[in-house]
């Protein structure tokens, strides 16, 4: 899937070279956005604010602040997404009741906490879709320009799933009640393995071919995952948080035997 990359494609080099030289409201001084026009005639947000039966989450980044903001029913309009999917490169924030947005993946991509903090279930599934590891070393200029694009949008999911990995511990090291501390059970769908050789100008891909092969190898890895782990659903964890943090805030070089506190604690 590599050749599917724009990153030796002429008119995106020379895009990409305008948007670091030329703001977005003096490139795209209308605001012309053609997500708008089919966000607004695909999806019925009357009928989805209405929705009682499914609760979404929508994630935007305040200019501003810097923070996360989360949008939920009865308040997702046009704008809301707009905003969520806002990169600044790209297209003028998004005004909403007197504040700018950007993309939501700055602040949180996704923002887990809403499902933690507002949903009685407990099994918490999340589909990664940048690589959290390359194991080679990003050598060119553009490898290493889309390596850190990887890390900025990871940095919020690892931050909040590093989280999740501290508040399972304190729950078994405490033995605190699990009816007023929510032990979630953590599921992950990935493919990394699919997607590594993809850079990030591939989501400027917009070519039907391409966008139909994500989403059939999306739906290939959603179904592997759940030949393998459906029926873990409700009652175990899928993913070992310890795999990944397990060495995280862990000073190198020294043992646990060094910091027996720390290591009590851990």
């Amino acid at each position: 899937m590599g050749h599917d990359s724009l990153d030796h494609s002429p008119s995106y080099l020379l895009f990409e070279g305008l948007t670091r030289l030329v703001s977005p409201s003096h490139l795209n001084p209308m605001g012309l956005n053609p997500l708008r026009e089919l966000v607004e005639r695909q999806i019925d947000f009357e009928r989805v604010n209405a929705c009682d039966q499914i609760k979404i989450f929508v994630t935007a980044t305040n200019v501003r602040t810097g923070r996360a903001t989360i949008f939920r029913q009865p308040g997702l309009s046009v704008d809301t997404l707009m905003a969520s999917a806002c990169l600044p490169s790209l297209f003028p924030a998004v005004e909403i009741d007197g504040e700018a947005y950007w993309d939501g993946g700055f602040s949180g991509n996704p923002a887990l906490y809403p499902l933690v903090d507002d949903q009685d279930c407990r099994d918490l599934v999340v589909v990664q879709v940048n690589p959290l590891v390359r194991q080679q070393l990003p050598d060119c200029a553009r490898d290493v320009i889309n390596r850190i694009n990887e890390i900025t949008f990871n940095s919020s999911l690892i931050k909040e799933l590093r989280s999740i990995q501290l508040l399972h511990r304190l729950i078994e090291a405490e033995g605190l009640e699990l009816e007023n501390y929510r032990a979630m059970r953590l599921h992950l769908i990935h493919t990394a393995q699919d997607v590594e050789s993809l850079g990030a100008s591939s989501k400027m891909n917009a070519e039907w071919r391409f966008i139909s092969q994500l989403h059939e190898l999306g739906r290939h890895w959603a179904d592997q995952w759940l030949d393998e782990h459906f029926e873990a659903i409700g009652q175990r964890s899928t993913f070992d948080l310890d795999t990944v943090f397990d060495d995280t805030f862990r000073p190198l070089g020294r043992s646990d035997q060094a910091f027996p506190e720390a290591a009590s604690r851990s």
